[in-house]
């Protein structure tokens, strides 16, 4: 009994995965999460330079160190971003690399080792796009968050 329980259960779950809208029920809730602990993140990071500026006379060191902390938070969050969406993209891919490889009439045991020598290169070359996009990401943060708080500081003192 436990076990058609089971069965039915994860046949529903199947069944409910294969439909568009809970993927983009997914995403959704997977964007939202990003953006309230981001938030979060953020709002402590302005409450810790706003603490140190107010105390201190140094401007530059503590605009330095939130702007840096502001980068890494943007450039995490765009990576994880894009990994949500490289993720489906690279299985589509692959599926369409197997398929082609295929139709083409190779053994089987052969497009196994293919197979197992494209999801490298496949995998490989998604993370090498998402760690450039998201350093890049991290560093215009940075900058600009450092150029916004100096001024900031500048405009009100």
């Amino acid at each position: 009994m436990a076990d058609l329980r089971i069965l039915t259960n994860s046949s529903i779950l199947l069944k409910a995965l294969t439909k568009r809208r809970t993927w983009l029920t997914l995403s959704v809730l997977f964007y939202g999460l990003l953006l309230s602990s981001s938030s979060n993140l953020i709002s402590s990071i302005l409450t810790w330079y706003y603490s140190n500026t107010s105390s201190s006379s140094a401007v530059g060191w503590p605009a330095l160190y939130a702007s840096i902390l502001f980068g890494a938070v943007f450039g995490l969050l765009s990576m994880a971003a894009a990994l949500a969406i490289i993720v489906p993209a690279t299985l589509v891919l692959w599926i369409t690399v197997l398929v082609l490889l295929t139709f083409t009439g190779k053994p089987r045991r052969s497009l196994v080792l293919d197979a197992h020598k494209i999801t490298a290169d496949i995998i490989g070359f998604a993370f090498k796009i998402v760690l450039k996009e998201g350093n890049f990401v991290a560093i215009a943060c940075a900058i600009l968050s450092f150029l916004a708080l100096v001024r900031r500081r500048e405009e009100i003192y």
